[in-house]
């Protein structure tokens, strides 16, 4: 290898490796990106970053003909690397697609073909038939080189097939953004079968990765955005709900006649009352998850005040003991204060509320019972509303869910849970 070559190699491989190492960091730290998005990137470019490591050690080895096991150690992995990264394009679009893929006849396949790819690999340590070095570790294609690269190129084949026939499900953004890495990748697998130059395969796929991972960003972008301002949408529409002026007149007319009646009872509900507004009005410019403590003691401050003015028809209990967690403000108190209102107003039975909280392997728990009436969960009444604003609230800030179910023996169960991821 002359000198200019040599110069090239390395400018190529420290350029990528700068590439890649930003690539990782970026996947790693961009609020735009998803969860899952975020740790397929960061596998990606982690890949891609040992394989121009790999490339780079092989640069510096191959000038000492005494290395000879060490280099054919390195061009087993140079071949490794790249195998690896032929059906990680499908893993993406399985996923975009909201396809299983473990249960994906493509993916199987795609393993199949990474398999044989391993096991000609392998065999070709044991035989010149494939490939081999000379003293001064110069590399020589044997009559069976092109099965190597094979598996590969049928792996980049069927994803370009795989991509073609998801069209519909992929948005425009993402259906180019998949084709930039398939097609230029495909085209130098092709020039592959016939030339030894792992590090064009190498800087290919690092440019392919880097804009597929520029236009997906971008969409990720204006996804971000979008579900920002409808976080803000819903903020102001949990303002509308939760100051019912109707509450307020009744509240501030209860403590009126205590007044009269229970000067420190009227003391009590003020402070109650005052400590309700204070956590709402913090609630509604919160912009952020809140802990579950908060929120519980959110929840307290209002029952006080409804249990002064029903406390011979609302009876309430806490199992509380998992509150190591964080979740959207305004989340607990409605779905109480549902149960308190419909509860009150359809029947003239006492109500019983449950709020019990439960810690398991992958999520935290809400669950709020009442032996009240229960209401239709899909009719459009004002309790319905209400906790669609709270699920659509749990989705976009920490992936929650919100579930209504009707017990048994009559009366409501919502159930909200919270991943740990989220915490």
């Amino acid at each position: 290898m002359t000198d200019w070559t040599d110069i090239a190699s390395f400018s190529v491989g420290g350029a990528m490796l700068l590439m890649m190492a930003l690539g990782i960091v970026f996947s790693a730290v961009l609020p735009a990106i998803d969860r899952w998005s975020r740790r397929y990137f960061i596998t990606l470019f982690s890949v891609l970053l040992l394989s121009v490591v790999v490339f780079f050690v092989d640069v510096i080895i191959y000038r000492f003909p005494e290395m000879m096991v060490a280099e054919k150690i390195i061009v087993f992995f140079e071949f490794m690397t790249v195998s690896v990264l032929m059906p990680m394009p499908i893993i993406l679009l399985l996923h975009r697609c909201g396809e299983d893929i473990r249960h994906s006849p493509l993916f199987r396949v795609e393993m199949i073909l990474w398999g044989v790819c391993f096991v000609l690999l392998s065999a070709a340590q044991f035989t010149d038939r494939f490939y081999y070095f000379t003293p001064e570790l110069e590399f020589v294609r044997g009559p069976l080189f092109v099965l190597l690269p094979l598996p590969m190129l049928v792996t980049m084949i069927l994803n370009i097939a795989g991509t073609v026939k998801r069209r519909k499900k992929l948005t425009k953004r993402y259906y180019f953004a998949i084709f930039v890495y398939l097609l230029p990748m495909t085209t130098a697998l092709l020039f592959y079968l016939f030339n030894y130059l792992a590090i064009f395969i190498i800087f290919g796929m690092a440019m392919c990765a880097l804009m597929m991972f520029g236009l997906i960003l971008s969409e990720n972008v204006q996804q971000f955005m979008r579900q920002q301002r409808e976080i803000a949408n819903q903020r102001a529409s949990v303002m509308v709900l939760q100051m019912r002026p109707h509450f307020i007149y009744n509240t501030m007319m209860g403590i009126y006649y205590l007044c009269d009646q229970d000067a420190a009872k009227a003391k009590q509900v003020t402070l109650d009352f005052t400590a309700y507004l204070r956590k709402n009005f913090t609630a509604i410019a919160s912009e952020d998850t809140i802990p579950f403590q908060d929120e519980l003691e959110h929840t307290r401050a209002y029952l006080a005040v409804e249990q002064a003015q029903f406390e011979d028809a609302l009876f309430v209990s806490f199992d509380t003991p998992h509150t190591m967690f964080r979740l959207p403000p305004l989340t607990l108190q409605p779905i109480v204060e549902n149960a308190v209102k419909h509860g009150l107003q359809s029947s003239s039975d006492p109500i019983h509320i449950s709020v019990v909280t439960k810690q398991t392997e992958h999520s935290s728990e809400i669950i709020v019972e009442d032996d009240g009436p229960g209401f239709d969960t899909v009719d459009d009444s004002e309790p319905h509303i209400a906790l669609n604003n709270i699920r659509q609230r749990l989705a976009m800030m920490c992936k929650g869910e919100l579930m209504i179910t009707s017990r048994k023996g009559g009366g409501t169960s919502v159930k909200v849970t919270i991943p740990v991821s989220s915490w």
